[in-house]
């Protein structure tokens, strides 16, 4: 009989044993045909791939680029944009922080330059709330040139270019010394090659070239002056300037 007993409390030991707590966490056990890579993890994922390109002189304004995107840190506040930066054109992005809507806040300016090569420099310009991080849009040189410019290119027959501009009611004319495509029929002046973004006194400034020719050759400038629109919430064309470029 006491065998009998004893033999049950053996017993009855290993079961608790068995059921006793591991000191260990308890894992997410993997569902069936699930990769490892696809484990929840608690860890916080850190932006190991994140590099700064720039900051403002006062560090309140950061700006990185990541293999996804960019990312943009205004004050400790971060946002993801999908911006074109190209790895290396030699020029780093200008960022600056200060008030260029005029309502006595300041906002964070990116200007990144996006293309380089001969006769070709192409910038982007981003200007982002500092409250809510949202994009403010920039008249672009496209919407500018189809609504307030106006060119007409007429080739001479002694090789020279006669070049008429009409910008916001004033009218330019001017000879060009040659025609560099003799054989190339163009009607109005082009753009795109040249459009080079600045700040200036808190204004958004622009460099638009004109060009003529398939190389091209520049024989325009419009220097732009910009103005923020506090009822569309977008920067417009305010001032255009026009320069000939004399050969």
């Amino acid at each position: 009989m006491l065998k009998k007993e004893l033999g049950v409390l053996m017993v009855l030991s290993v079961v608790l044993l068995s059921g006793c707590g591991s000191d260990k966490p308890e894992t997410v056990s993997q569902g069936a045909g699930e990769s490892p890579s696809k484990q929840v993890t608690t860890q916080p994922v850190q932006d190991t791939d994140a590099k700064l390109l720039g900051s403002s002189e006062d560090e309140r304004v950061k700006f990185y680029t990541k293999t996804d995107g960019v990312t943009l840190d205004v004050n400790g506040n971060k946002k993801d944009f999908s911006w074109n930066v190209p790895v290396d054109t030699g020029t780093p992005p200008q960022v600056i922080y200060t008030d260029v809507t005029g309502d006595g806040k300041e906002e964070a300016v990116v200007i990144i330059q996006t293309g380089r090569g001969t006769e070709l420099n192409n910038y982007d310009i981003h200007v982002v709330s500092a409250e809510d991080l949202s994009e403010i849009k920039v008249q672009s040189y496209e919407e500018i040139v189809a609504n307030q410019i106006e060119t007409h290119v007429a080739k001479k027959g002694d090789g020279t270019l006669v070049i008429s501009v009409k910008a916001q009611g004033k009218e330019y004319d001017f000879n060009y010394g040659f025609d560099p495509a003799p054989d190339y029929k163009q009607d109005s002046l082009a753009f795109g090659g040249v459009n080079i973004y600045s700040l200036e006194n808190q204004k958004i400034k622009l460099n638009l070239g004109g060009s003529v020719g398939v190389s091209p050759t520049y024989v325009c400038d419009f220097n732009i002056t910009y103005k923020f629109d506090s009822t569309k919430n977008e920067f417009l064309a305010d001032q255009i300037e026009v320069k000939p470029i004399e050969k």
